[in-house]
């Protein structure tokens, strides 16, 4: 299926593709936009639209989108939030610390003006609201949409760890009278847990180091020797030599992120006047199961809330793929592992009309590179650019802008379209 709309850019029902090919070849329709794919009409029609509905299945690393009209499943796809904001902050504050204690230019620390405003989430949470924020914008751009069904799911942690745990247990955590190390000692009876050895000094040791995501979690902490935990340094228990000292190290995460920011994004969706409707994950399995759908992010989308119909019709065989990227970096220095610059990036984003990211066209000549190559471009101030492919595989070097032609601006996502594994229609 594809977004149309009129002359005015007012959103009409999607087509077929082959009524979109048709439209094209007459010249009574061009390109909007690429991804996802959308044709502007060449003139006003006055027709009524129908009335469409965008499902968002919110994960923490991938979200779930399908768009229906009644049982008619017309778009589906899946947007993969980005991962390495929290990377990106610990470089950008280790750079700024090298700076103030090395003899640098000196660079205040501003730690004391610093205040949270009311609501306030971590950039790596507030990054995944911002995302669908953007999405369902877009959406109502190219679609005319009446309702959203969000899947509003609350993840009881404690229940996951312990699935007999009931009434006053909820109020009596894992250190009730306890502290920290005095809890570890006991449990481990006061034993290193590597080499076993008693009556010496003992320290707090996380199973999972913190430097590759463990948490502080009791589940991810131990009791070592001081020359154990040296000797253990950044591997894992199981990579030290001892798989038996196991935890949950990173069991909870995911159902953290998506805690933490249900009700923000809850509240994103209100803010569109649309009507909102509020699914939960046990009816969202249900129906999936009802209407023969496999697992899968776009399926669990198409089956949200009690607006699901009893059968399901996929109007369409692909999936979209829509990566977060960012929109670069302010950072125009690249530095070596010691944090000393080792060569400088070009002070402007765009050159010679391209921006390092766009989707491209480039038609060549002769030379090494002759033939037609498409793929994201990425730019250099000389003029002479290199091509990637879908996976980020350099396919062209050195082509100049000249036999280059825009595509599609780059937008901060990536795209990908893929078959779906159940391309067929759906019925009870």
């Amino acid at each position: 299926m594809v977004f149309v709309l009129d002359t005015n850019r007012k959103p009409l029902d999607p087509c077929h593709s082959a009524k979109a090919r048709k439209l094209l070849k007459q010249e009574k329709a061009k390109i909007f936009k690429r991804y996802p794919f959308t044709i502007i009409l060449n003139e006003s029609i006055s027709t009524k639209a129908q009335n469409y509905r965008l499902k968002i299945d919110y994960g923490s690393r991938h979200t779930g989108l399908a768009i229906l009209q009644q049982d008619k499943v017309v778009f589906m796809a899946q947007l993969h939030h980005r991962s390495d904001i929290t990377e990106l902050l610990e470089k950008r504050k280790a750079y700024r610390r090298r700076r103030r204690s090395k003899n640098l230019r000196y660079r205040p620390p501003r730690f004391v003006n610093r205040k949270r405003k009311k609501g306030w989430v971590p950039p790596s949470l507030q990054s995944r609201v911002h995302n669908i924020a953007t999405w369902v914008n877009r959406f109502q751009k190219i679609i005319p949409l009446t309702d959203i069904s969000y899947e509003n799911v609350k993840f009881d942690t404690q229940l996951l760890q312990n699935p007999s745990i009931t009434g006053v247990e909820y109020q009596q955590g894992t250190l009730m009278g306890y502290e920290v190390r005095q809890y570890l000692l006991e449990r481990y009876h006061r034993t290193c847990a590597y080499c076993g050895k008693r009556n010496i000094p003992l320290e707090v040791e996380h199973i999972l180091p913190k430097s590759r995501g463990g948490s502080n979690r009791l589940d991810n902490l131990t009791i070592a020797c001081h020359d154990c935990n040296q000797r253990k340094g950044n591997q894992t228990a199981e990579e030290f030599g001892f798989p038996h000292v196991k935890g949950n190290v990173a069991f909870f995460k995911d159902s953290a992120v998506v805690n933490a920011t249900r009700w923000k994004i809850y509240g994103i969706l209100q803010a569109t006047g649309l009507s909102v409707e509020c699914g939960t994950g046990a009816r969202t399995k249900m129906n999936r199961i009802a209407v023969g759908l496999p697992k899968d992010h776009h399926y669990d989308a198409c089956c949200i809330g009690e607006s699901t119909p009893p059968s399901l019709q996929l109007k369409t065989n692909q999936v979209l793929h829509i990566k977060a990227k960012g929109r670069g970096s302010h950072c125009r220095t690249n530095v070596n592992q010691f944090g000393f610059p080792r060569g400088y990036l070009m002070r402007q984003k765009t050159v010679f009309g391209f921006q390092t990211g766009d989707m491209i066209k480039a038609i060549v000549p002769k030379g090494k590179y002759k033939g037609t190559w498409y793929g994201e471009v990425a730019c250099r101030k000389t003029g002479s650019f290199d091509i990637k492919n879908k996976d980020g595989k350099r396919i062209a070097q050195g082509i100049n802008y000249k036999h280059c032609q825009i595509i599609q601006r780059f937008d901060g996502y990536s795209y990908q379209l893929q078959e779906a594994k159940a391309s067929h229609s759906s019925h009870a």
